[in-house]
C-alpha cells in the first residue's frame, strides 16, 4: 500500500474515533464547571436551597404501583441508569468492532486497566480501616472518561491516537469492572421474584436479538419494566441499565453493499417523478419516494449504533452535569457544615481515597501495562513514551463520576459520604493537574527525540 493510500485509510479509522472523543471531551469540560458551580451553591448562603432541591419528593405512577423517591434519587436511580445504559453500549461496541474486539487490541488496555483497579483498592485497604469507612474499597478503582478524555485533548495534536485509544479502551474496560463490583458487593437486599421475573424478560429480549426484531418500542417498552423490578429487587437498578444495552441488536436490517443501489434507484425514482418548480408543496408519489429513502437510511444503522449516537449527547450534556449539580455539593467550613476545622475535612477516610486515587492508579496502570510488555503479552505503541502512560496512569486517578456513584452506594452516613466525596474532589484534582503536567514534559520530549532523529 502506497503513503497516500495509507494516509486515507487511517484517516478513515480514526475520523470516527476521534468524534466520539470530541464529544466526551466536550462534555468532560462542561462537567468541571457544573462541579464548581455546586460547590459555590453548597457553600453560600443559598445551601438551605441546595438542600431542599434535592430533597423535593416526587412522584411517579398509579397507586399501587407508585414510586415515591426524591429527586436526588430520580437523578442516581432513575436518569444515570441511561448513562449505565449508553456505557453498556459502548462496552458492547468495542467488544464486537473496536479496540477490544481482537486479543492482540484488547490486552494491552485490558491488563493496564486490571491493574489500574486492582491496585487502588489494596492501596485502601492496606491502610486499615474499620467499620462503615471500609466499605469504601470500591471507591478509587474508578476512571471518569469524561474528565480523563477532557484533560488529554487540552494538550491538542500533540497526543498520538494510539495514547487517545489507549485511555478509551482502559476506561471502558474500567467501566465494566465498576459495574461488577456494584452488582455484586454494593447492591442491598435482594428480593429473588422481582430479579427472576427482570431476568425472564432479559431473555426474551435475548430471543429478540436472536431473531433479529430491530423495533426499538419492543427493547424500550421491556426495558422500563425490566428498571422497575431491579428497583424492585435491591440489586442497584443501574446494572439493568447495562444488561438491556447488551440485548441491543448490533447489525442493521440493510447492509452498505445493499443501501448503495437500493438508494440510487429511489433517488431515480423519484428523479422521474413529474417536477414543478412552481409548486413548493410535494405530491404524494414524491413524499413516498422520500419516506421510502428516509426508512433505508434509518435501516442501514444498526440499533446499537443509532441509540449510542442519538443518547451520547444528552448524557454528556444533560445526565451527568445533573449528576455532578446534585452529588458535587459538599459543604465544607460553611455555616451549617459538617466540617468544624481543615482535619475534619481532610479526614482519615478522604486521604486514604485521595492517595488510593493519585498513585494506585498511576502505579497500577502503567506498571501492569509494563509488565504487560516484558512478558510479551502485548506490545507497547513506538509512538509513545513509558513516562507517558504514566501521565495517563495518572488521569485514570481521576474518578468522579463513577468513583462518587459507589461512594453514594457504599456508605449510609451523609457524613462519610461527604468525607469521601472530599477525598473523590482533592484526589482527582491532584490526579488531574499530575497528569496534564508529565504528558506535557513527555509528549514534549518524545516530540524533540522525533525531530532530532529526523534532523539526522
Amino acid at each position: 500500500m502506497n503513503l497516500r493510500k495509507r494516509r486515507v485509510v487511517v484517516r478513515t479509522i480514526a475520523r470516527p474515533f476521534e468524534k466520539f472523543i470530541e464529544r466526551i471531551t466536550g462534555g468532560g469540560i462542561l462537567l468541571m464547571f457544573v462541579t464548581f458551580a455546586a460547590l459555590l451553591w453548597a457553600n453560600s448562603p443559598l445551601k438551605d436551597y441546595y438542600d431542599f432541591v434535592w430533597d423535593y419528593e416526587f412522584v411517579l405512577g398509579l397507586s399501587p404501583f407508585e414510586l415515591h423517591k426524591f429527586l436526588l434519587h430520580w437523578i442516581n436511580d432513575g436518569l444515570m441508569v441511561i448513562f449505565f445504559f449508553v456505557v453498556g453500549l459502548e462496552i458492547k461496541r468495542e467488544f464486537m468492532a473496536g479496540e477490544l474486539s481482537s486479543f492482540r487490541q484488547a490486552i494491552f488496555p485490558l491488563i493496564a486497566a486490571i491493574g489500574g483497579m486492582v491496585v487502588p483498592i489494596l492501596f485502601f485497604t492496606a491502610f486499615g480501616l474499620q467499620g462503615e469507612a471500609s466499605h469504601g474499597w470500591g471507591i478509587p478503582m474508578a476512571t471518569d472518561i469524561a474528565f480523563s478524555l477532557a484533560i488529554l485533548g487540552i494538550l491538542g495534536s500533540r497526543v498520538p491516537l494510539s495514547l487517545k485509544i489507549f485511555l478509551t479502551a482502559l476506561a471502558i474496560v474500567d467501566d465494566l469492572g465498576a459495574i461488577l463490583i456494584i452488582a455484586l458487593f454494593y447492591s442491598h437486599q435482594i428480593y429473588w421474584t422481582y430479579l427472576i421475573i427482570a431476568f425472564g424478560l432479559l431473555l426474551l429480549l435475548i430471543v429478540a436479538n436472536y431473531f433479529d426484531i430491530q423495533t426499538i418500542h419492543v427493547y424500550t417498552g421491556l426495558g422500563f419494566i425490566i428498571w422497575f423490578l431491579f428497583l424492585k429487587s435491591g440489586i442497584h437498578p443501574t446494572i439493568a441499565g447495562v444488561l438491556i444495552a447488551f440485548t441491543i441488536p448490533a447489525r442493521p436490517k440493510v447492509q452498505i453493499n445493499q443501501f448503495i443501489p437500493k438508494i440510487k434507484w429511489r433517488l431515480k425514482q423519484f428523479s422521474n417523478l413529474p417536477k414543478d418548480d412552481t409548486n413548493f408543496v410535494l405530491s404524494n408519489k414524491q413524499l413516498e419516494s422520500i419516506d421510502h429513502m428516509e426508512e433505508l437510511v434509518k435501516q442501514v444503522q444498526s440499533p446499537l449504533q443509532m441509540i449510542e449516537h442519538n443518547l451520547s449527547g444528552v448524557v454528556n450534556y444533560l445526565i451527568l452535569p445533573l449528576f455532578a449539580l446534585a452529588n458535587a455539593g459538599v459543604t465544607i467550613l460553611a455555616p451549617g457544615s459538617p466540617f468544624a476545622s481543615m482535619a475534619e475535612v481532610f479526614t482519615s477516610l478522604s486521604l486514604i481515597i485521595a492517595v488510593s486515587l493519585v498513585f494506585g492508579k498511576a502505579l497500577g496502570i502503567s506498571l501492569f501495562a509494563w509488565l504487560a510488555v516484558k512478558l510479551k503479552l502485548s506490545v507497547k505503541p513506538k509512538d509513545v513514551s513509558w513516562l507517558s502512560f504514566v501521565g495517563i496512569g495518572l488521569l485514570g486517578g481521576i474518578g468522579f463520576t463513577m468513583s462518587l456513584f459507589i461512594a453514594n452506594l457504599a456508605f449510609t452516613s451523609p457524613e462519610l459520604q461527604d468525607q469521601a466525596k472530599v477525598g473523590i474532589f482533592f484526589g482527582s484534582l491532584v490526579a488531574g493537574l499530575a497528569g496534564f503536567f508529565v504528558l506535557k514534559y513527555a509528549l514534549t520530549r518524545d516530540q524533540e527525540k522525533r525531530e532530532k532523529l529526523g534532523a539526522e
